[in-house]
């Protein structure tokens, strides 16, 4: 079982900015970008990390809630997926495409109160249509 996670560069530098204009550390972001890109229907694509990548302890992105985000990537690809291909590929994937849209909704927003508010209505009109 794998326990360490690289990201791309790109995610790194990301996930950096976002911390500089929220607050909020590179785990909690990450986060909340896993939960943006399962919202999306197609499935991630693949991604290559880098040295200059940010370096993950499993447990400090999922904690012990580890079976939740293994769940909801499941739920997400619809099948079962092994151990090794959920952490770190496919948590990659999805973390690599969450950062993405999470910096754009940033970017949108313009300030941190308002990407809270506009995240709020997203999981609001995702719970609506489920």
């Amino acid at each position: 079982m794998n326990f360490r996670l690289k990201t791309t560069s790109k995610a790194a530098e990301s996930l950096k900015d976002l911390q500089k204009a929220t607050g909020l550390t590179p785990n909690i972001l990450a986060r909340i970008a896993i939960s943006l890109s399962v919202i999306e229907p197609s499935n991630p694509q693949p991604i290559q990390p880098d040295s200059k990548g940010l370096d993950f302890n499993r447990n400090t992105l999922t904690g012990d809630q580890d079976y939740f985000y293994k769940s909801l990537i499941r739920q997400h690809a619809q099948r079962e997926v092994p151990e090794d291909e959920y952490f770190p590929y496919l948590f990659n994937a999805h973390l690599d495409r969450g950062i993405s849209i999470l910096e754009n909704e940033y970017k949108h927003a313009g300030n941190y109160d308002k990407l809270l508010k506009n995240l709020i209505k997203v999981c609001e009109s995702n719970l609506e249509e489920a």
